[in-house]
């Protein structure tokens, strides 16, 4: 495995149908959108697909979701002092951290835990930055939200005086095509030993993302990998900027279309780059 000598940049589209891609705690949980009514999907939330993705392949993960734990450890700073026990430097922390878990030196972290092991000793204080970059996803076009309200027809508890019928609501994206731009830096792979097998596995990731993510807010079905660009430049710092590349891949709603209910409501081009072409991948 060799770390990868070619900069990577990459655009994932994806469809929303019926439910609620990222809810936004602070607003009752209601899909998240810009001040414009763009839709918005975190790029926080990006990386728990992906990481969640990359368990199902079977790789190390380090950030890892409760309900998804496969190793034991209760929290991070457990996980951390029990794999990485025999160093002298911050440097050789960072290295053993990156060759232990993918998700380290994919996405890079911040490790900043006190000793669990021995009180009196100093924990570890340790960044590492990855080279695998991922922007917040914002729909093409405004989305319409509806809300719903929903009830349970049983007492949550036997001494529950109220009524069964306790009321709430479910909201959700009617639809929405959604853009998720991302970039992979050839001097911090360096430092924390990505290699080309694992920008495939990211690429895999991408491509497959909703894939054992179903829940009542997002059903099987309602989100979808649409289409996958990888651009892989010829050298370390690529051909064109990463802003120009993204600019490249172009999608407008078409003539005489107001709402937008499909993707096939939308023109999806792309510039030409010289001597830089993508590869499209349809998603699964």
């Amino acid at each position: 495995m060799s770390i990868l000598e070619n900069k990577i940049d990459f655009a994932v589209l994806v469809s929303v149908n019926n439910a609620n891609p990222n809810g936004d705690p602070l607003n009752g949980n209601r899909p998240r959108t810009t001040y414009t009514g763009k839709g918005e999907i975190s790029d926080v939330c990006i990386k728990r697909k992906i990481r969640n993705r990359l368990q199902d392949m079977r790789e190390r993960i380090f950030v890892q979701s409760n309900e998804r734990c496969d190793d034991g450890y209760n929290s991070l700073s457990e996980r951390a002092s029990e794999n990485i026990t025999d160093y002298t430097t911050n440097d050789e922390y960072a290295e053993k951290a990156c060759k232990t878990w993918f998700d380290v030196r994919a996405f890079g972290q911040v490790f900043a835990f006190k000793n669990s092991k021995d009180k009196n000793k100093d924990g570890v204080s340790v960044p590492v930055r990855g080279p695998v970059t991922i922007h917040q996803a914002t729909s093409i076009s405004p989305v319409d939200i509806n809300s719903m309200q929903i009830t349970k027809s049983v007492n949550s508890e036997p001494s529950d005086k109220k009524s069964s019928d306790t009321m709430g609501s479910k909201h959700m994206v009617q639809f929405g095509l959604y853009l998720i731009k991302g970039s992979i830096n050839v001097q911090l792979a360096k430092k924390t030993g990505f290699t080309g097998e694992d920008a495939d596995k990211i690429k895999e990731a991408l491509r497959t993302l909703f894939i054992n993510d179903c829940s009542s807010a997002r059903p099987d079905g309602s989100m979808e990998v649409v289409k996958l660009y990888w651009w892989k430049h010829n050298n370390e710092i690529g051909q064109y900027s990463s802003a120009k590349v993204h600019n490249s891949l172009m999608v407008e709603l078409k003539d005489n279309i107001d709402y937008p209910s499909s993707v096939d409501d939308y023109k999806i081009s792309l510039a030409e780059l010289s001597g830089l072409t993508p590869e499209i991948v349809d998603g699964i």
